[in-house]
């Protein structure tokens, strides 16, 4: 009977072994998930109520833009010194940032040859116009808010 019960034992104490698992290492598993990442796509792209109710992804995200393209646009044509200052100007690139919380940074873009243009001037008229706009909802990446940048093409004479 003894040795039953010490054959018992060693099996119990012994099977111990079967119970371990290999822990992984938490910073490999990290990496291996960070690899998975695509960081140059988010997951839904910004948005503004009107943009909401679309389903699909491609329309909502052409939706977004050319709600912020026209609501700009609206907001610089509304009297905008651009037509007096440079008449020659139809269209302005407008690098557009988008930050977590939900505020908006505009900066006007100029190719490299454009010494013409006041750039201060330019970019003073923009933050002046470009205010109060409708609240965008930031992009989302894995669930979470992130900073999105991109140009924007704003058509200022309309013909």
């Amino acid at each position: 009977m003894k040795k039953s019960c010490v054959a018992i034992m060693l099996l119990f104490f012994g099977s111990c072994q079967y119970f371990e698992k290999q822990v992984p290492n938490e910073k490999e598993l990290l990496e291996q998930e960070l690899k998975k990442v695509d960081w140059d796509k988010v997951d839904e792209y910004p948005t503004v109520a009107d943009c909401d109710s679309l389903t699909d992804i491609n329309r909502r995200k052409q939706c977004f833009f050319e709600y912020l393209a026209s609501t700009i646009q609206q907001k610089l044509n509304v009297d905008t010194p651009f037509s007096k200052l440079y008449p020659e100007i139809d269209t302005i690139q407008v690098k557009v940032t988008i930050l977590p919380d939900s505020s908006l940074l505009f900066e006007p873009q100029f190719p490299s040859d454009s010494v013409a243009y006041d750039t201060v001037k330019v970019d003073s008229i923009l933050h002046a116009r470009l205010i109060n706009l409708p609240k965008v909802n930031p992009a989302i990446k894995r669930g979470i808010p992130v900073k999105t940048q991109f140009v924007l093409p704003v058509i200022l004479k309309v013909e």
